[in-house]
């Protein structure tokens, strides 16, 4: 009996002891994955699995004090704890069975998420054919982010070798520890609840929840529903309680029911339901298209402040874009030509000066609303364009290299032209047609679409989720400012008049604004060269020789008989056709994205995304085109700078380049995804899994790059608000 009680008491104090050693651990724990800010570890219930069984395991999370992880739906700002699994074949791991959140509070935004020690439990299924005797392991490569006032993305890969035998061996401390965080999971509601709203609330009822329940808390698993740290008001519902809620700035829901977690005290006790919710039908919206299967999915970020953009300020947008666009230099070659035209108009009748005004706007306006119509029509019909679209084509960017070389040569003096074509000739610089005061305003409004300017890539991209009568007001007030500063010059007669009377001096300048049209045509052709390669400069060169060859004969017909002047038609016809099939067939866009420099940019792609931020590095992706001034001017003048470049290569920074030179579905896609018409477009993508891009604005500095850079790689202090 001695023996016995001693054998039992020697069992119950080991017991003790191991209960009582921390570094003790469970039997069947991987090795700890540790930082400052956290330790991670695998835990299995069991120490010997067998065949056709099913059991847990569970990432525990033991957090340092003032940190936290987050939730499923991470609330204002954080990412949610992911777990990718390598198992043997047959064997399935289940998703993470999450405990219930606590709502943390970072003014002005709340966070959902978990302090202290936490587990996340998994279920593993072993198939009937594991043979025992052999050893099972499991792999897990997890990743989390961990915030205090700063948030910083960590991972680990996990390890645990099981064996297998004919029977399982439960590890009773490891399966406690599991079942009760099991225990303790949200439960189902026995009941339904239902959604209803009106304006920017919300009421969510919940008719099995009495109303004596305190600390009531609703977690939605949509991250689009709720402002997350706006107050949420407990009221009666019949014999039930309901909780006021508010709606979050991206309110979407495209599902008749939604799911989410509801915490509340009954007492002194502590509970926690998910439900289901009935929502009221005013409330949903059209679903989106589910990916195919096997497609990878880049979680895009909610839309930026500036898709919430309301008419009036779209409309304010519009036409600051379009004043501005004016100083762009894709532009300001054709406005040099009318402030010639205006010139030699100074001491003109001001009647003719104010049609000349006039009639540019009306050139500015048809133009407009012919592009806008295109977008418009091409985008209901489900095919994705954008600002710029016509200079995808290689024959519209090689007839544009024409014109401007034409018309280049024509203030040069090398020729004149007859009043027939005046409109694209000699009347677009003298302006002393009303043909060329219109045709002027058409061409400027053309050069200007590979210009993106400050606050058109708001309101292009309002102006694209809008029905087809407000987005042509978005158009018409982007034109209208574009227009002003010409339309107000020709209605200010008292500035021509500072403007000495016509002379030599006009000659001068005239001779010199052909070389601003010179340079515009030099880089249409280097555009088309991008989009065509070898041909494409072929192609713009015969049209060139083409063009110049046509105006020789029109001057030869000037004054000539009329057998002459059929003659030097028909020749003239056969030239313009020629030329005009060899333009069309040698100017076929090149296959595939321009070919990124060795070792410091790659073709974008969403794939690419996902896996590079799964490698743990930050992703910078640039959407450009060769004929965007704009992200032209940003690459000589920030992304080529060495500072940037080095900063870049110390943060591991994977830079990718998004080409839209030529027509791409997939990018114009992802353009319509982050409210953009067109380019440029700047993403940061953080250096973790599944992370939100920030957008960059469309006009870069070296020190927004490098700061920008930083905040992707976790260098930088990021509060909650920053987030």
């Amino acid at each position: 009996m001695g023996d016995r009680s001693a054998n039992r008491f020697l069992r119950q104090g080991l017991l003790a002891l191991a209960l009582l050693t921390p570094a003790a651990g469970f039997a069947a724990e991987s090795p700890a994955v540790t930082s400052p800010r956290l330790s991670a570890t695998l835990v299995s219930s069991r120490d010997t699995v067998q065949p056709g069984e099913r059991f847990q395991v569970a990432l525990k999370q033991k957090i340092t004090k003032g940190w936290h992880t987050y939730w499923a739906n991470p609330g204002d700002s954080g990412e949610a704890t992911k777990i990718d699994w390598t198992l043997p074949e047959g064997y399935a791991a289940g998703e993470i069975q999450w405990p219930a959140p606590k709502a943390i509070p970072f003014p002005p935004l709340v966070n959902f998420g978990f302090e202290g020690t936490v587990l996340l439990p998994v279920e593993i299924t072993v198939p009937e054919s594991a043979k025992p005797g052999e050893t099972l392991t499991l792999k897990a490569n997890a990743t989390w982010l961990v915030c205090e006032k700063i948030c910083i993305p960590e991972e680990g890969l996990f390890t645990l070798d099981l064996p297998i035998g004919p029977a399982a061996v439960v590890d009773e401390q490891a399966q406690q520890r599991i079942e009760a965080v099991r225990a303790a999971l949200p439960q189902p509601a026995q009941f339904k609840a239902r959604l209803t709203g009106e304006g920017d609330r919300l009421a969510l009822a919940l008719p099995g929840i009495g109303k004596a329940a305190t600390d009531l808390r609703f977690f939605p698993l949509s991250d689009t529903l709720i402002d997350h740290a706006a107050p949420q008001a407990l009221a009666a519902e019949g014999e039930g309680a309901s909780l006021q809620l508010t709606r979050s700035s991206a309110f979407k829901i495209t599902r008749p029911e939604l799911s989410g977690v509801v915490t509340y005290r009954e007492g002194s006790i502590p509970r926690a339901l998910t439900l289901v919710a009935d929502v009221e039908p005013s409330l949903v919206t059209a679903a989106t298209e589910a990916a195919p299967s096997g497609t990878a999915v880049v979680r895009t970020p909610a839309p930026p402040p500036e898709s919430d953009l309301t008419l009036w300020a779209a409309l304010a947008f519009a036409f600051a874009g379009g004043l501005i666009l004016n100083l762009m230099p894709c532009v300001l070659p054709v406005l040099f030509i009318k402030a010639l035209g205006f010139a030699q108009l100074a001491q003109a009748n001001r009647a003719e000066v104010r049609e000349q005004g006039l009639l540019f706007l009306c050139g500015v306006l048809a133009t407009f609303l012919v592009l806008a119509s295109i977008v418009i029509g091409l985008g209901a019909l489900g095919t994705s364009v954008g600002w710029g679209f016509q200079l995808q084509s290689p024959p519209v960017v090689i007839a544009l290299a024409v014109i401007m070389a034409l018309i280049g040569f024509n203030l040069l003096g090398a020729f004149e032209v007859g009043s027939s074509v005046q409109g694209v000739g000699h009347g677009l610089a003298s302006s002393g047609g009303r043909m060329g005061a219109f045709m002027t305003g058409a061409l400027a409004v053309i050069v200007a679409t590979p210009c993106t300017a400050p606050f058109m890539g708001a309101a292009m991209g309002y102006a694209l989720t809008q029905p087809p009568a407000l987005a042509l007001c978005v158009f018409l007030a982007l034109a209208l400012g574009f227009a002003a500063p010409v339309v107000m010059l020709s209605f200010a007669p008292g500035w021509l008049r500072l403007l000495p009377k016509p002379g030599r001096w006009m000659v001068i300048l005239k001779q010199a604004f052909a070389f601003p049209m010179f340079a515009t045509a030099i880089w249409l052709v280097w555009v088309a060269s991008v989009q065509a390669g070898p041909m494409g400069v072929l192609a713009a060169l015969v049209a060139v020789l083409a063009a110049g060859f046509l105006v020789w004969l029109l001057g030869l017909s000037r004054g000539a008989g009329g057998r002459t002047r059929v003659a030097t038609s028909i020749l003239a016809l056969l030239v313009a056709i020629g030329a005009g099939t060899f333009v069309v067939q040698s100017a076929v866009p090149s296959d595939g994205p321009s070919e990124a420099r060795a070792g410091e940019v790659e073709a974008w792609s969403p794939e690419r995304v996902a896996a590079l931020q799964a490698q743990g590095r930050p992703v910078f992706v640039n959407f450009t085109a060769a004929w965007c001034i704009t992200c032209l001017a940003n690459e000589r003048v920030s992304l080529s700078r060495q500072e940037v470049k080095d900063a870049f290569a110390s943060l591991k920074v994977a830079y990718l380049k998004a080409d839209w030179t030529n027509r791409d579905k997939v990018i114009a896609q992802a353009l319509a995804e982050h409210g953009r018409a067109g380019v440029p477009l700047y993403l940061f993508y953080p250096a973790s899994k599944g992370g939100q891009a920030e957008i960059l604005p469309q006009l870069l500095t070296t020190d927004m790059l490098i700061t920008a850079a930083e905040r992707a790689a976790g260098r930088e202090v990021k509060t909650a608000a920053s987030r």
